[in-house]
């Protein structure tokens, strides 16, 4: 996915710049379905509806939050959150990034398989899971 300058201005000066460039490199490279755009005055990572979008940006930490992050199947331990719908990871340097770089990655690829077009009359199972029936 190419990065649009408009998103790259964005990242300029903010006090968790690094920070905030290592977690989109995550995501970006997570999944090539994967896109960014800016939004409501944030950089918003999309496939087939809003993923995720940093949120408190002014800060020297970062908060990612997960739009929908109570939808995606699966465990992940790092993420926050017991609402209907978002889910946030919180991030407090590069360290913590790398740390759960395969863990937000697993989120973002989850989410990419969650919204993916499927066939006409195809299942949203998760590959390998099986029905009540046992197939």
């Amino acid at each position: 996915m190419a990065k649009g300058s408009e998103v790259d201005a964005w990242f300029a000066g903010k006090p968790a710049e690094p920070i905030l460039r290592r977690v989109r490199d995550v995501i970006l490279k997570a999944d090539p379905r994967m896109t960014e755009y800016l939004k409501y005055g944030t950089v918003q990572f999309a496939y087939d509806g809003d993923f995720a979008n940093f949120v408190q940006h002014g800060k020297a930490t970062v908060s990612l939050m997960l739009n929908r992050g109570a939808r995606i199947p699966g465990s992940f331990p790092h993420l926050e959150g017991g609402g209907p719908s978002a889910r946030f990871m919180r991030f407090a340097d590069i360290k913590e990034v790398n740390q759960r770089a395969a863990e937000l990655t697993k989120i973002a690829v989850a989410w990419c398989e969650l919204s993916a077009p499927r066939p006409r009359g195809a299942s949203r199972r998760s590959r390998g899971e099986r029905t009540s029936d046992g197939s």
